[in-house]
């Protein structure tokens, strides 16, 4: 759902703000998107839905309802498959959240962002504390155990001791999945350009560090497991985790409807794995499933190379890692520990304390999680002389 009812200061996601949407056009080529590339996939079963944003939670019940019973008549769709919908507090009334549920979803993600107002109105959001916290409670009286919050942190001027509240806050108003975001002064977004100017601070890289490592400390104290780069779940319940999330992060096929994806086109006779990148602009968008059925702008055929370096990349964000037969998979000919056994960066890596490579496969250590994104241009190295 590409719209939004105003753009928050630090967006720079594709997303439009409109007087109003064309709900029925929009619902009508989601609908047929959506059947069209689960038929270009051949997809017989389908795992999880995720509806996501711009602010979904804007679309009517009705529309949700709509593309769920799509899929389900393109393709198998267990009746416990994870559906998730992104929402904003500002438009999650307890009736609308019912709907919703009604219409089938089982999962919310709560853009939070801060449980401080001026953080709120600093970042351009158009809810208070108090309506977040409103919107949670409510959310989880309807999806116990399956409601996720977003939180930001590193904000401009945010102390290390404040951030720390932050935290505390959200743990006594949380379920059992939280999703924590470094901010990132984007170019071109109201914010960056604040910041630029000298109108607010920017936050040093130690104290960001310090920050994540203070989070990643208390929701592990808390009974959090920190399963992924910048996602913590509540360990004992069944389903805390994105089960969709999952399926990128394992570098699964994934139909995105509206948005760029990667699967096999068996329906053309296709046997190669594909990233497909969609039209981005709504209204082209339309235009194009309108005459041809989708609004794939390109498609590029990933080389076996490619495809390596997006399961590496992704599933060393995971704390599993990257698993033997996950990468048997992608390559049958050369095994994990043929291209990472041996001398070289992952070894040195392994001995400093940052990687671990054993029968369950490649994966970051708990410290090694936190600094992923400097080991991997020498791991991908690696890849490529391997």
């Amino acid at each position: 759902w590409p719209y939004c009812r105003k753009r928050c200061s630090y967006c720079n996601f594709n997303t439009y703000v409109v007087p109003a949407a064309d709900e029925a056009a929009l619902r009508a080529c989601l609908l047929r998107e959506a059947r069209t590339l689960l038929r270009l996939g051949r997809v017989h079963s389908v795992t999880s839905v995720f509806f996501g944003g711009g602010t979904p939670s804007l679309a009517s019940p009705a529309t949700v309802a709509a593309v769920l019973e799509a899929v389900a008549g393109a393709a198998h769709l267990p009746a416990g498959a994870e559906v998730t919908l992104e929402a904003n507090p500002s438009s999650t009334s307890t009736s609308r959240l019912a709907g919703f549920r009604a219409a089938g979803v089982n999962r919310l993600s709560i853009g939070v962002q801060s449980l401080d107002d001026a953080e709120l109105r600093m970042l351009g959001r158009e809810h208070t504390a108090a309506e977040a916290q409103r919107a949670v409670e409510a959310a989880r009286g309807l999806f116990p155990g399956r409601t996720s919050i977003d939180l930001l942190f590193g904000l401009p001027g945010q102390s290390r001791e404040a951030w720390a509240q932050r935290l505390e806050a959200a743990l006594r108003l949380c379920d059992d999945h939280i999703s924590l975001y470094q901010l990132t002064l984007e170019r071109g977004t109201a914010l960056a350009a604040q910041v630029r100017a000298g109108a607010l601070p920017a936050p040093c890289q130690d104290l960001l560090a310090d920050m994540y490592h203070t989070a990643r400390t208390v929701l592990g104290a808390a009974g959090f497991r920190h399963y992924e780069v910048s996602n913590f779940a509540r360990a004992l319940p069944p389903g805390a985790l994105s089960t969709h999330n999952l399926s990128y992060w394992r570098a699964e096929g994934h139909n995105r409807v509206g948005a760029h994806g990667r699967f096999v086109p068996r329906g053309e006779g296709g046997c190669s794995r594909e990233a497909r990148v969609q039209t981005l602009e709504p209204v082209a968008w339309m235009r194009e499933v309108q005459r041809q059925g989708h609004g794939t702008r390109s498609r590029v055929v990933l080389s076996q190379q490619e495809q390596l370096e997006e399961l590496l990349a992704l599933g060393l964000r995971t704390d599993e890692g990257v698993t033997h037969e996950r990468w048997g998979h992608f390559s049958p000919q050369l095994s994990l520990q043929a291209v990472f056994g041996g001398a070289g960066a992952a070894r040195a890596l392994q001995q400093q304390g940052w990687l671990v490579l054993d029968s369950g496969g490649l994966r970051c250590t708990w410290a090694g999680l936190a600094v992923l994104d400097s080991l991997l241009p020498d791991l991908l190295r690696q890849l490529q002389r391997a």
